[in-house]
């Protein structure tokens, strides 16, 4: 079973919060607070953080800016994820993937089933890599950006969560892209 190795140490990584939405300003921004929160206790840092409008372009252009960026490991996004046609952030995110990681949004799903029922079929929640970066694309709702960090997050991007966890294989994400 899963658990963390309190006798290896601890490796804070840098974390970007992507908030979109049309409607809310930074200053509103619930669900990216709540992720920030959540991400400084645990002992990662926050690298950026921005708030942009529904728009698919916007969204991958930042996307892209912060994997270029050396300072950032992982990028986070809350909002943008439903099925309504301005939740173009799920299309953002398979725009700059290299991989995705279908599991993500497999085990969001279960985990959401449990507090929401069957009403987590509406989240399109999902994971990806690309330029070494981690990316995940998370409901706007702070519950569910809780959901996703406490039960999923705060685990896999633990150096010392066993039996295995996404920080270990960061140093090997962009191998490919050495090879000659």
């Amino acid at each position: 079973m899963s658990r963390i190795d309190e006798t290896l140490p601890f490796h804070p990584v840098r974390i970007a919060v992507l908030a979109v939405s049309d409607t809310r300003t930074l200053a509103e921004d619930k669900s990216g607070d709540t992720l920030v929160a959540r991400l400084t206790a645990a002992g990662h840092i926050l690298a950026a953080r921005h708030i942009l409008r529904d728009e698919r372009a916007a969204i991958a252009d930042q996307l892209r800016a912060w994997v270029a960026d050396p300072g950032i490991d992982v990028i986070l996004t809350t909002g943008g994820t439903g099925l309504t046609g301005r939740d173009v952030t799920i299309e953002a995110h398979r725009d700059v993937y290299e991989k995705e990681i279908d599991a993500f949004g497999t085990v969001f799903t279960m985990i959401s089933m449990q507090k929401i029922g069957t009403s987590a079929v509406q989240s399109r929640a999902t994971g990806g890599v690309a330029g070494g970066t981690y990316l995940f694309a998370l409901p706007g709702s702070s519950g569910a950006c809780r959901d996703a960090w406490d039960e999923i997050l705060a685990f896999q991007l633990d150096y010392r969560h066993r039996p295995c966890n996404f920080v270990e294989i960061m140093p090997r994400l962009d191998e490919h892209l050495r090879r000659k």
